[in-house]
């Protein structure tokens, strides 16, 4: 397969760029950021993705959707990183709507319409640590009636205070650290016994530490089979890694263009700096790394999007080469900016930020690293 994009891809690229360029520059961050805005995000302007039929690129033709894969989503989520667009596209239409294909069809009935209206925001709620560690899943599930109690907590879970629908790890058997015995959920707004707590990350974003106090749900909330939830979340996980690496990549992509732009335009000792050849080597240095990350994800892409069984692997890859190479990239941005850089008047701080959060989401380089390092013996 080749490591560049179709016509029609190029299209879609076109197209989500402009338009996430004009509705949801960094500004439009900045003024949800200054308004301390309690959802995280803009509903008018996720209701505007819906209309441009973003938030169905990975749901099926059968049930309205687009039925595209893994490359067309990274598509928009690059632009929702050069942009620094706070969004629920990620956990919504890429995370819930991968849980909601191994669920059943009436969950996918409720689902999918809401989804595709811009009108349900979703949520993951997986990690229960500072750090991403999947199969340390504690969170119990019981049975109770004709159904299951939820009991333990969730943190970092994006949008979790503000989601219609929360697709939930839990344990039903086994131990801690256990991949076995690990059931995934549908859990709705508004359960009994669920509580939200919001907090503001390092980028103002908004993540929740969510409490299940005996939350109850019916059988029918389970997702895929009981005791079986690791493989339907795996691909959950491979779905919202390669995403997170593709809007690393936008991150990465847009703290570099202002950084070269920066060094076209600021002079220093009567001409500009980028003529310096210091800088020069440093900013060629950026662009071959950000070339080779950018040929890592989009071939994790391809993989998940033909099914093949290095799909996994390739997306551990693109996610610790994303990370890297975009930590690069705002670490550059503002070093080459000086002292300004840091300042709120210049934009590249927020990449710097928003570049930091990513690079945890769903595993880090370390995290990545460690995963391929076992699967090849060591």
């Amino acid at each position: 397969m080749p490591l560049f994009l179709d016509d029609e891809q190029t299209m879609l690229r076109d197209s989500a760029r402009a338009f996430v360029g004009e509705t949801a520059p960094v500004s439009h961050m900045r003024s949800l950021r200054d308004a301390k805005d309690p959802n995280g995000y803009a509903p008018a302007l996720w209701k505007q993705f819906a209309e441009m039929g973003f938030t169905g690129i990975l749901i099926d033709e059968a049930h309205g959707g687009s039925g595209l894969g893994a490359v067309e989503a990274g598509v928009v989520l690059e632009e929702i990183g050069r942009n620094l667009t706070p969004s629920p596209f990620l956990a919504t239409a890429v995370g819930a709507v991968e849980a909601l294909n191994a669920g059943s069809a009436a969950q996918r009935e409720r689902w999918f319409p809401a989804i595709l209206a811009g009108d349900a925001v979703a949520a993951l709620a997986i990690d229960e640590r500072a750090k991403h560690r999947p199969a340390s899943t504690a969170l119990r599930a019981e049975r109770s009636g004709n159904g299951f109690k939820l009991s333990g907590t969730k943190r970092f879970v994006t949008h979790g205070h503000v989601a219609d629908l929360l697709v939930v790890a839990a344990r039903t058997a086994g131990a801690a650290g256990e991949m076995d015995g690990i059931t995934l959920f549908a859990v709705e707004k508004g359960a009994a016994g669920l509580q939200a707590k919001p907090e503001r990350l390092a980028d103002a974003s908004l993540a929740a530490a969510i409490d299940f106090d005996g939350v109850r749900v019916e059988a029918d909330a389970v997702i895929g089979e009981i005791d079986a939830g690791w493989a339907p979340l795996t691909r959950v996980l491979n779905g919202v890694r390669v995403g997170a690496s593709a809007e690393l990549l936008g991150v990465g992509a847009g703290a570099m263009d202002m950084t070269v732009g920066y060094l076209k335009e600021r002079k220093q000792f009567g001409q500009t700096i980028g003529a310096f050849q210091a800088l020069q080597h440093r900013a060629a240095h950026l662009y071959s790394e950000m070339e080779v990350a950018r040929a890592a994800v989009l071939k994790a892409q391809q993989l998940l999007d033909a099914g093949d069984a290095r799909a996994e692997e390739a997306v551990m890859v693109a996610k610790a080469m994303a990370g890297l190479a975009t930590t690069l990239a705002v670490q550059e941005g503002v070093q080459m900016h000086g002292g300004i850089g840091m300042t709120d008047e210049y934009s590249i701080g927020f990449y710097m930020k928003r570049g930091r959060v990513l690079a945890e989401m769903f595993g880090d380089a370390d995290y990545h690293a460690d995963q391929l390092a076992r699967r090849a013996g060591y």
